[in-house]
């Protein structure tokens, strides 16, 4: 009987050795390769979940709206409203800088900033308009003589009685507001202010008084002209009749008319 020689068997051991580990490689392969598809298709599904949820408002809304800053005539529900409407969707969809547009296009807001606070709230800081005159009848002017659209109601009565008329051509606000301003800084020496203001198409300058005196300074030199008549008004105020109006388009003086006594009544 033949033996099989030591160096053969010892050959034939180390490539059964070697056929097993081939084997152990390729099935942790095959399962390395299933696990990793596995993940793979986990990974998509839960994409595809996680967008799904994303887009759905109701999983993801807006729901805490902030609005801070200095307010009197803002109302913090119509700005909420506003936002509810313009940007119905998601927490996540939602577009910040639209949104500061739409806001900031709001009568009332001068200035303001948006930006989301996570999970699903937003913050908003506005800075209101200042009303400084009412103008054309219809119209506001914020402080820096810029006219916007916020109808005054009832409610208002008492600004409206504190705020000036003032009138103009189209474009000429600035004009008109800072040309009130200094006049008003004038008359602050004396118990009388501006209630209304007309400048005309030609900027000719007409002021009536809170004591329904009515100045025409024309169009030119008309500081000098109402401090003409702020110097000379302690002696207009001796005259026992009244005052209807004054014409102050002299180089130098100036003419009174004076009211009739139906006027006076």
């Amino acid at each position: 009987m033949n033996e099989v020689p030591a160096l053969d068997k010892r050959a034939v051991k180390r490539a059964d050795v070697s056929a097993q580990r081939q084997g152990v490689k390729g099935s942790q392969f095959y399962l390395g390769l299933a696990f990793f598809i596995t993940v793979l298709v986990l990974l998509v599904f839960a994409g595809i979940k996680l967008s799904v949820w994303l887009e759905d408002e109701q999983k993801a809304p807006v729901q805490d709206i902030v609005v801070s800053g200095e307010r009197t005539f803002i109302q913090e529900h119509k700005i909420e409203a506003l936002i509810k409407r313009t940007q119905p969707g998601s927490f996540f969809e939602l577009d910040v800088e639209q949104t500061h547009q739409t806001v900031e296009a709001m009568p009332w807001v001068y200035r303001a900033s948006v930006r989301k606070r996570w999970p699903s709230g937003l913050e908003i800081y506005v800075v209101e308009q200042q009303p400084a005159a009412i103008w054309n009848g219809d119209m506001l002017l914020n402080q820096f003589g810029d006219a916007f659209d916020a109808q005054l109601n009832d409610k208002d009565l008492a600004l409206k009685m504190q705020l000036p008329h003032l009138f103009g051509p189209g474009g000429s606000e600035q004009t008109a507001l800072q040309g009130y301003r200094n006049m008003q800084s004038l008359l602050d020496v004396t118990d009388l202010y501006i209630v209304e203001m007309f400048l005309s198409e030609r900027f000719a300058w007409n002021i009536q008084l809170n004591n329904g005196v009515k100045l025409n300074l024309g169009r030119t030199e008309f500081i000098d002209r109402l401090q003409r008549f702020v110097d000379l008004l302690p002696l207009l105020s001796q005259q026992k009749k009244q005052i209807d109006y004054v014409d102050l388009r002299y180089d130098t003086g100036l003419a009174v008319g004076w009211k009739t006594l139906d006027k006076a009544v």
